[in-house]
C-alpha cells in the first residue's frame, strides 16, 4: 500500500459550512476542477476552489488536496487509514473526502512541505 501514488493538486480549496435550509449557492456550482458538496440533518458542507467562495461564507481556506492515484477497488481496505496515520503521527490536521473511485487527502497549504515529507519518508510516491 505504501507504494500508492499521491498527486498534489494545484488549486487551493476552500471547506465552507452552511445551514442545511441554505440552498446549494451559485458559487458553488459546476464548472468546477473541484466540487464536493454534502448534505446531511445537520449542515451542508461545501468543498470547492478558494476563488470561488464569497468573503461572508464561514470556510477554511486555502487547503490544498492529495489524490490517491486510482481508481482505487472499494474492497481495498486501509489506504486512507494508512495516509491519515502518517500525517496525524506528523501532526497534520486532515479533511478527507472519498469517492467511488478514489480518496483526496486535504491539509492547509501551510502543512504542504511538511505532508510531503513525511509521505515520503512513509513510502508513497508524490506526483507534483
Amino acid at each position: 500500500m505504501e507504494s500508492l501514488v499521491l498527486k498534489v493538486l494545484d488549486e487551493k480549496l476552500a471547506i465552507c459550512r452552511q445551514s442545511p435550509d441554505d440552498p446549494i449557492a451559485t458559487w458553488a456550482s459546476p464548472p468546477a476542477n473541484f466540487l464536493s458538496v454534502t448534505l446531511t440533518k445537520d449542515e451542508l458542507s461545501i468543498v470547492c476552489s478558494s476563488e470561488k467562495v464569497p468573503g461572508r461564507i464561514k470556510c477554511e481556506r486555502d487547503l490544498i488536496a492529495f489524490k490517491a492515484d486510482g481508481p482505487l477497488d472499494l474492497n481495498q481496505t486501509g489506504i486512507l487509514a494508512s495516509i491519515a496515520k502518517v500525517l496525524a503521527e506528523a501532526e497534520i490536521s486532515i479533511f478527507t473526502i472519498s469517492t467511488y473511485e478514489t480518496v483526496y487527502i486535504l491539509v492547509k497549504e501551510d502543512a504542504r512541505r511538511k505532508s510531503i515529507e513525511a509521505l515520503k519518508k512513509a513510502g508513497y510516491k508524490i506526483k507534483q
